[in-house]
This record gives structure tokens, sequence and C-alpha cells, in this order.
């Protein structure tokens, strides 16, 4: 007997006619371990992938690492994780990505993650249904993901591993305003690029700035009757700041949301959150100040820095798993 993972299509009604028109059909894999037939029931973890990615490209072969299935093989033999079943959704956009919210600019993929895809999971795997031996990580986005779905559904998740997450939006967001104000002429503006983005090669330069701003902005800013779907937090011509826009943006800060879900984080069995101390996009200091306001409000929490970037730290996974296993 060995492991192996399903690949489900999984049909949703919520995402059907988003905005967007993306696929409301989702492509999900599903790991089971070895054993799974012996018709044992097993906790559950939901793994999000950052923006750009799918879970199922974290069974992407790799020339010097383990993708998630060969992880998951590992933890488990060496009994470093208990085990489990490992759902890997799909939450792609046109733009790259949702953060696993609903929105008028993308889809209400946060409905379709609670209301809809696990308890198709709960149904169709012998999961245990309950919110303490399910859990939910991921990175950057992804681990944004994971922090806004154990705020706002702590009735569904009762752990959480945040990796590398999007936080402190002053400071991880707003450097790449500067440089998609200088190149968004270069690709014909706004409306142009949403056009032409993705038939565009090479992608380099300021070409992910401006995407990540553009994806940003339909999740954070949606306007679906203006000319692109979304208003940006600053004039394009001018750089004038827009100070409402950017209060729509900030209210989905996690670093700013603790007040309000205070109670949800006291009650989780595992709050964990890493991040490398040469974040590329300064995320570290994200991690650093929602803990620190976690501590001020007696909230529990484990945090750890390591000694990289942002960029595949996929073995992050090693230490989260694990302490998601250890308070199932």
């Amino acid at each position: 007997m060995s492991s192996r993972v399903e690949i489900i299509f999984h049909e949703s009604k919520i995402l059907q006619g988003n905005f967007l028109n993306d696929p409301h059909t989702r492509r999900v894999g599903v790991y089971l371990p070895d054993g799974y037939d012996e018709k044992k029931r097993y906790p559950s973890a939901y793994l999000l992938a950052g923006f750009t990615g799918r879970g199922t490209m974290m069974l992407n072969e790799s020339a010097w690492d383990e993708n998630i299935q060969q992880r998951l093989d590992r933890l488990i033999a060496t009994k470093k994780i208990q085990p489990m079943i490992v759902v890997l959704p799909d939450f792609f956009t046109k733009y790259g990505g949702s953060q696993y919210i609903n929105s008028e600019g993308t889809g209400r993929y946060e409905d379709y993650l609670i209301e809809e895809l696990i308890p198709y999971v709960d149904a169709h795997y012998r999961t245990i249904p309950e919110r303490e031996r399910r859990g939910v990580a991921g990175k950057s986005s992804g681990g944004y993901g994971a922090l806004m779905q154990a705020m706002r559904h702590p009735e569904m998740f009762g752990a959480v591993a945040c990796h590398s997450g999007d936080m402190h939006f002053d400071l991880c967001y707003r450097p790449d305003f500067p440089p998609t104000l200088r190149s968004l002429k270069n690709f014909g503006g706004v409306e142009k690029f949403i056009e032409t983005f993705r038939d565009l090669h090479p992608k380099k330069g300021d070409f992910h700035a401006i995407l990540s701003t553009v994806g940003y902005a339909a999740c954070y800013s949606p306007n679906v009757n203006s000319a692109w779907g979304f208003d940006l937090p600053f004039d394009i011509e001018t750089g004038e700041w827009n100070d409402d826009v950017w209060a729509r943006w900030k209210a989905w800060d996690p670093i700013e949301l603790i007040p309000q879900y205070e109670n949800a984080l006291r009650s989780m069995q595992l709050l964990f959150l890493d991040c490398g101390l040469r974040d590329e996009f300064n995320l570290q200091f994200g991690a650093r100040t929602f803990v620190a306001r976690l501590k001020r409000a007696g909230i529990p929490y484990r945090h750890e820095e390591f000694d990289d970037g942002h960029f595949e730290i996929q073995y992050r996974y090693d230490v989260s798993l694990q302490a998601m296993s250890e308070v199932w």
C-alpha cells in the first residue's frame, strides 16, 4: 500500500457567473495517506497556494526538492506527523489569485471554500469532520488566505499556519505602486494591460508589480461599474493618493483585524506564523507586527523566523504540519 492523490473536478454553483468569467469547475487535489483504504478516519488540512498558483502545482516534480506528496509521505513514515488527508484547492483567477476572500471583482471564493468544497470533501472522504481536527495552511497569499479563513471561520478550522503571509499592507504592497506607475504606459495603460498581459513574453521588468497591483485591487477594492472592474489607490497619471480606496485595502489587512477577530484567534489550538529574515516583500515586519499585537491582546501564538527569503520555502511545511499534527 502507498499514498495516492486523487484529482477531482469539483463543480461550484457559487462561482458560476463570476465577474472575470473564470471556470466554475475547479481541479482539486486530495492526498490520501498510506492505509487510507483500511476504513479509518483522518484529520484534514487545506493547503492554500500563493498568488499565481493553484493547489495541484504543489504536486509538480522538482530536481532539488520534494513535491507535497513526497513530503507528506516522508513526514508520516518518520512519524513526524500523523496520517492525514490533505486538500489542494484551486482558487486561481484571471489575474492570478482570489486572496481566498469574496469580491465582486473576482468571485465568492471564501463562500466556495466554506459552503461547498469543505462539505464536499467531508461527504466524499473519511475525514474527521470537526474543527478540532481540521486545519488550514498556506504560503504568501496562501498564508494570508489561511489566516483570514481561521479568523473568519473558527467554526471550521481549529489550527492555522501562515507562512510569509501578506500583512502590513503599507510595507508589502505599496512598494509595487511606484513601478506600476512608471511602467503602465509601456503596457498601454490599465485596460490594454488587462487585455494583453496573458500573451506578453517575456513577462519581466515591472510586469509582476503591475499584475499584483491589478490582482489585489480586484480583490480588495472592486468596482464592477468601472472600466476595469476595480479602483486603484492612486491616480495613474499623477500618483496622487486616494485615501478612500486605500482604506478599503487596509480593511483586509490582518494586522488591523485582530480586535475584530480576537475571540476566533484565541480559540485556535494552533496559531502559527513564520517568515524569512530576508523576505523580498517585507513580510517579516508584518508578521512581527501581527504577533506583537497578539501578545498585547494575550492571544497565544507560535512565531518563528528563518534565514531565507520569500521563495522556495516549501520546506517550512515540515515545521507547520508537525505543529498542526501535535494538536490533533
